[in-house]
Formats: C-alpha cells, sequence, structure tokens
C-alpha cells in the first residue's frame, strides 16, 4: 500500500512539472509573438455579406425540403449577375459606408481607440462615402469626452457624412459626442440630452474636528483649491466652484448650438434627459429609428463595412477573460432561476 501511494505521489509530482513547462512554454511563445505584432488589430467585416448569408440560411430553413434545390440554384444565379455587374464596373468606386461603435464609460476610456479608427477610415475613405457611428454612453468627465467629441468633428472637418446612431442612450457627454453628426438618428425609447454639469463632494471637516484632528492645507494661488474632502469649506470657495460649473455648463451650450443651429439651446440645456420621441420633437435629434434598420437600408446601395479595433490578449488575459465569464454565466443562470421560481411557486 506504502509502495502505491508513494508511486502514485511520484507520478503526480512529475505531471505537475510537465504542467509547469507546458505553460512556461506556452507563456514564452504568447509573449513573443505580443512582442513581435502590433498591439490592436483592425477587424474589418463587410455587414452586407453577412446579412445575405443569414437572410439566404433562413430563406433555405422555411422554405419545403423539394424547393431548396430550386432556392440554391436561385442564388447561384444571384451571384453570377452580381459579379457581372461588379465586372461591368469595375474602375468605377462604389460608396462605401463606414461603421464605428463608440461604448463610453464616465471616463471616456474608447476615445483613444475612436481615434485610431478615425484616422484609418480617413486614409481611405473616397469622396461621398459616409460615416456611421453607433454611439452608446451616459458622460463622464468633461475633458474626456470633450476629447471624443473632438475625434468625431475630425470626420466633419474632412468632407465625410457623418450619421450617429443611438439605440440606447447618448446624455450628457455622449450627446456632447452625438452632436457632431450631420445627421443624428435615435431609437424611439432611447435616452438623449442631459446637458449639464454637475459635480459632488464629500466633507468630512466636522467629522474630524469632533475628534481634535486638523488638516492643513496649503497653497499657492488664491483658487488652486475651492471646496476640499478633509478643510473646511468656505463661502467664497463655494462661489467659485459653481462659477466653475456655469463656465463649463456655457461651453457645452455653445458646442451643441454650433453643430445643431435649429435646437433652442435654453429650452434644452436644463439638465433633463428625453426620450426619442420627445427629442425628435425638441430638435435634439433628426430622425427617429434603430441603427440596425439604417444600415440594412443602406446595404441597398452601398458596401457597409465595419470597422474595428481589438487588442491583442495574453494568454493570461484570455484564459482570465473565460474564467470571468464562465463564472458571470453562472451567477446570471442562478439569478434567472430565483427570478423564475417566485412565478412556480403555487
Amino acid at each position: 500500500m506504502e509502495d502505491w501511494l508513494n508511486d502514485l505521489g511520484m507520478f503526480l509530482a512529475q505531471l505537475l512539472v510537465l504542467a509547469l513547462v507546458v505553460g512556461l512554454g506556452i507563456a514564452v511563445i504568447a509573449r513573443v509573438r505580443g512582442e513581435g505584432g502590433e498591439r490592436r488589430r483592425l477587424r474589418i467585416e463587410e455587414l452586407n455579406a453577412r446579412h445575405e448569408f443569414r437572410r439566404r440560411r433562413l430563406a433555405l430553413a422555411a422554405s419545403e425540403p423539394g424547393a431548396r434545390k430550386r432556392l440554391v440554384k436561385a442564388f447561384r444565379r444571384d451571384d453570377k449577375a452580381r459579379d457581372k455587374r461588379g465586372r461591368k464596373t469595375e474602375g468605377q468606386s462604389p460608396q462605401t459606408v463606414w461603421v464605428l461603435d463608440f461604448h463610453g464609460d464616465i471616463r471616456a476610456s474608447g476615445a483613444g481607440r475612436l481615434a485610431e479608427e478615425i484616422s484609418a477610415v480617413l486614409a481611405a475613405a473616397s469622396e461621398g462615402d459616409e460615416v456611421v457611428v453607433r454611439l452608446e454612453s451616459a458622460g463622464g468627465l468633461v475633458h474626456a469626452y470633450g476629447l471624443a467629441a473632438a475625434q468625431l468633428d475630425r470626420l466633419r472637418d474632412a468632407g465625410l457624412t457623418t450619421t450617429i446612431c443611438v439605440d440606447k442612450v447618448a446624455a450628457s457627454g455622449g450627446y456632447l459626442m452625438a452632436c457632431a453628426a450631420d445627421q443624428l438618428r435615435a431609437a424611439p425609447f432611447a435616452v438623449l440630452g442631459s446637458i449639464g454639469v454637475v459635480a459632488q463632494l464629500p466633507n468630512v471637516h466636522r467629522l474630524l474636528k469632533r475628534h481634535d484632528i486638523d488638516v492643513e492645507l496649503l497653497t499657492a494661488g488664491e483658487y488652486k483649491r475651492t471646496l476640499t474632502v478633509f478643510g473646511e469649506n468656505t463661502v467664497e470657495g463655494r462661489k467659485k466652484f459653481q462659477s466653475d460649473l456655469e463656465n463649463i455648463h456655457q461651453l457645452f451650450k455653445t458646442h451643441v448650438a454650433e453643430r445643431r443651429p435649429g435646437l433652442d439651446i435654453e429650452a434644452a440645456s436644463t439638465g433633463e434627459v428625453w426620450y426619442g420621441r420627445d427629442a425628435l420633437s425638441r430638435g435634439l435629434i433628426d430622425a427617429l429609428g434603430t441603427s440596425e434598420e439604417y444600415l440594412v437600408s443602406r446595404m441597398e446601395s452601398a458596401r457597409v463595412l465595419s470597422v474595428r479595433l481589438e487588442a491583442r490578449r495574453s494568454l493570461g488575459e484570455r484564459l482570465g477573460l473565460a474564467v470571468s465569464r464562465g463564472v458571470e454565466q453562472g451567477v446570471d443562470r442562478v439569478l434567472e432561476r430565483l427570478d423564475a421560481g417566485r412565478w412556480e411557486k403555487r
């Protein structure tokens, strides 16, 4: 029995050493490949082809078994006719619709990637092309969203028609970006507006004072610090802080008014939000509709290309992401089951 346990222990130890060696080898290879390649790769997908592929699959699935061969032959004829039209128009530049995506967080951390994608599109786009940006953001830091909005302005400055589609939300800094569009479209219940500025700061000065704790705050410059977390805030500091907020709000209003001259900026800059239909009636957007609806309509006369820069993840990051997704899916299933249990009880 003891010999058997010793052999088992030796086998497990050898297996562990082998796993470590293989893991180190994979990590080294991944590291070398990562250092030799670009940090991001450009992924381009022709949405026309994807849409047509799905349409044909559904058409085959919905047809009677005896009719499927006829459908396949019809698809082949369509492909030949399209190839023939392509040869006739060879040398001509068909209109291209370039599709970009921006999903913003409070720091607008995707602004850097958006800037690179815009640079790539500007280098390849031709006269008459259109750029569609699918935008989703509830806003965040002023300087971060100001930079993101400036990146979108580059498209207009280059003379490219810019359409921004909002399916869920473009509020505050998100709406600041959306105003760069030549045409701004939103879904009927998308949230838009929030043309305002907000800031809040906790202050624990009285708590510290009760415990005889002093905080020394030294500044050079009258308004280097206005409101603080630990020190005693003054009336003058509050007035200056409020003045700064008003100034930022005025810059926000000016930016929107310049890009949407038909909007009653004073009525729209109260910090309120409106849903798609109300936003249309107030002039915050130009049309109602989802991004998918608009892109499908553009496929009838143009090539629609999705452009996205994707970060190259290391092996460890991919493994961690897989584990994270597994945990999230498990939690989601538990929550769904608990929620469904409320209706199953008698």
